[in-house]
Parts: C-alpha cells; sequence; structure tokens
C-alpha cells in the first residue's frame, strides 16, 4: 500500500539518460543503446500502469462489499425480533408479499407470549386448535393470504385522475396563452383567404396532373 503514494512520482519523473536493469537482465544505456532503453522504459511504465489499475479496482470491490455488508445489517435490524425461516426473495433478509414468491425470509409477527402459547399448542394435533387460532398463527408468518395479494388495488383511479389532472391544467394554461400572451392570428389564416388561395391556385392550373389542376373542370368551370 505504501507504493500507491510513490508511483505517480515514478510516473511523472524524467527518464534520465543512464543505463537501467531490465527485469529480464538486459543491461540498456540511453547513450548507447536508445532503442533498448525505450523499450525498457516503456515496459516498467505498463506495470507500473497495471499495478495502479488493480489496486483501483481492489479498492471498489471492498467498497461494494462494504456497501452489501452494511444492507444486510440494516435489513436485519429492520426486523426486529421476527424470525428468520429462510432465504428470501433475491435472497435478501426481508420480509415482501409476492405471490410468485410466497415464502418471505421472515416470519411477519413478532412473537409474544399469546403466540409461543399458540406455537406449543401447534406441536400437538391441529384438531385441538379453533379456526380464530389458526388464523392467527397464519398472520403471525404471513401479513397477506395470496386472494388479498392478487386483489385489485384501485391504483389506476390514481393514475387516471392525476392524468385527467394534469391535462385540465394544460388546457387552461393554453386558453390563458391564447387569450392574454399570443397575438392574433394573421388574416390569411382566415377561412375567406384560405378559399381566395385555392381560387388562385385553380386559376393558375397548379399541379395539373394529379393534383389541384386536375381535380378541376375548365371547360364547364366546375370540379369535375
Amino acid at each position: 500500500m505504501h507504493c500507491m503514494f510513490k508511483f505517480p512520482a515514478i510516473l511523472s519523473a524524467p527518464i534520465k539518460r543512464s543505463c537501467i536493469e531490465s527485469p529480464f537482465g538486459l543491461s540498456a544505456c540511453s547513450k548507447h543503446h536508445p532503442r533498448v532503453s525505450k523499450v525498457v522504459h516503456t515496459y516498467i511504465e505498463e506495470i507500473l500502469k497495471g499495478l495502479i489499475a488493480n489496486m483501483i479496482s481492489l479498492r471498489s470491490n471492498t467498497a461494494s462489499l462494504a456497501t452489501i455488508v452494511k444492507r444486510s445489517y440494516h435489513n436485519r435490524a429492520l426486523l426486529g425480533k421476527r424470525e428468520t425461516v429462510g432465504p428470501g426473495f433475491n435472497n435478501q433478509l426481508m420480509y415482501v408479499d409476492r405471490a410468485d414468491f410466497p415464502y418471505p425470509a421472515s416470519r411477519w409477527g413478532e412473537p409474544d407470549a399469546k403466540i409461543d402459547a399458540l406455537r406449543e399448542k401447534e406441536k400437538g394435533d391441529w384438531k385441538n386448535l379453533s379456526i380464530e387460532e389458526k388464523k392467527a398463527l397464519y398472520r403471525y408468518s404471513y401479513r397477506q393470504t395470496f386472494s388479498e395479494m392478487n386483489a385489485p388495488t384501485g391504483d389506476w383511479k390514481i393514475v387516471v385522475g392525476g392524468t385527467m389532472i394534469a391535462v385540465g391544467i394544460t388546457f387552461w394554461i393554453y386558453a390563458f396563452l391564447k387569450k392574454f400572451v399570443y397575438s392574433p392570428m394573421p388574416k390569411s389564416c382566415s377561412e375567406e383567404a384560405k378559399l381566395a388561395q385555392l381560387e388562385r391556385m385553380v386559376q393558375l392550373r397548379a399541379n395539373p396532373i394529379d393534383g389541384i389542376g386536375s381535380k378541376w373542370d375548365y371547360e364547364n368551370n366546375r370540379w369535375k
């Protein structure tokens, strides 16, 4: 790790015209052998650059591992006293209701005296358990049933309502700009001006092959 502070100085230092021993035992002097000296210097620089890149990669991987450890500890802290029963969704230590992954990593409820008594009673014959006790045991392990997970949530109402509000606001903004900000449309955009322009194009026989001129009967002075 001490080399990390020495590499920049080595890389930025000027290359002296002196003899250097290469890793292969080749002695090269820049004064007498400039080509060999250049090869040796390039080889050393490539080695140093590779070492720096490896150290940066190692440091990045260490930071990623620390992040994973912190996230795992955070999830365990959120579980509190809940019992962990196995690997969860994406192998994460958390509780989530999913129909495609019906086995969360932990139970939904935290243990108490009432649940502990039911858990002991559960070890015996289930015929001795009432319907309410079975429901309590289920709710201790799971927050929702499959019917509750697959039931419509009504979120589409929020989406549709928000979209209509946005469209309404946009309309009123446009109406305000049209009324008080934008200048009036030019006269050439009126219906009378458009009809006059069309009549002028017919008189000029514009596009007589397959355009306006081809649709007008010039002998009878009417549209074909």
